[in-house]
C-alpha cells in the first residue's frame, strides 16, 4: 500500500468506525475462518456487540482474538478523469480494521449494551424506542436468545485512500468524477484530505 494511504490518526479512525456502527467480524474457528455481520458500539477502547446464540461464531468468540472490518464510503476512479495520460483504474475508500480479545458479557452487561444501542440508533431514524415499551418478561425471554460480547481493542489499522498520490489537475479530475457519481461523503473526505496541512 502507498504509505500516504495509511490513516495514522487512530482517534479519528475510531470515531469514523463508531459512526458507521456496522462491522464484519472475523474469527478463526475449528472449521476455518468465519465472519459475522454485526452492529457495534465503539467507545473507551472497547468494541461491543451481540450475536444470536444460533450464529456459528457465537460459541467460538469468548477468549478468541477477533478482527472487525468497518468500511465506509468507496467508489471506482476512472483513468479518464485524470488530466494526464497513461493512468490506470483504481478505487478510493475509507476502511478501519479493529483487532482485539473478545469476552462474553453477563446478562446485566447485555441489557446495558441493548439500551445503549437503542439510545444510539433510535434518534438516527427519528424514533424513541426503549425497552420500557416492552413487557419485561418478553424482553427477558428475547435476551436469552442472544449473547453480548466485549472486544478490548489492541490494534487499529485504518486506510484512507483518497487520491493523495495525485496532484493538481489529476486530483481535481478524480474529485470531480467522484462528485459526479453522487459519492458526496467520499468527495468530502477527499476535499478534507487535500486541505489538511
Amino acid at each position: 500500500m502507498h504509505p500516504g494511504f495509511v490513516w495514522r490518526d487512530e482517534a479519528a479512525a475510531l470515531a469514523f468506525a463508531a459512526a458507521q456502527t456496522f462491522a464484519h467480524l472475523f474469527v478463526t474457528t475449528p472449521a476455518g475462518p468465519r465472519v459475522a455481520h454485526v452492529p457495534v458500539l465503539i467507545e473507551d477502547g472497547h468494541l461491543r456487540f451481540h450475536l444470536a446464540n444460533a450464529n456459528a461464531l457465537t460459541p467460538h468468540l469468548h477468549g478468541s482474538v477477533a478482527l472487525a472490518s468497518i468500511a465506509g464510503p468507496n467508489a471506482y476512479v476512472s483513468p479518464n478523469w485524470y488530466a494526464g495520460a497513461d493512468q490506470v483504474p483504481t478505487w478510493n475508500y475509507l476502511a478501519v480494521e479493529i483487532e482485539g480479545a473478545v469476552t462474553r458479557m453477563d446478562a446485566a452487561a447485555l441489557v446495558t449494551l441493548l439500551d445503549a444501542s437503542a439510545a444510539e440508533h433510535e434518534p438516527r431514524v427519528g424514533q424513541n424506542w426503549t425497552r420500557a415499551k416492552m413487557d419485561p418478561a418478553r424482553f427477558g425471554a428475547m435476551c436469552t436468545a442472544i449473547t453480548g460480547f466485549d472486544m478490548t481493542i489492541t490494534a487499529v489499522r485504518a486506510t484512507a485512500k483518497l487520491s493523495q498520490n495525485k496532484r493538481g489537475a489529476d486530483f481535481d479530475g478524480a474529485l470531480a468524477g467522484i462528485r459526479a457519481q453522487g459519492e458526496g461523503a467520499l468527495a468530502e473526505a477527499m476535499a478534507a484530505e487535500r486541505s489538511a496541512p
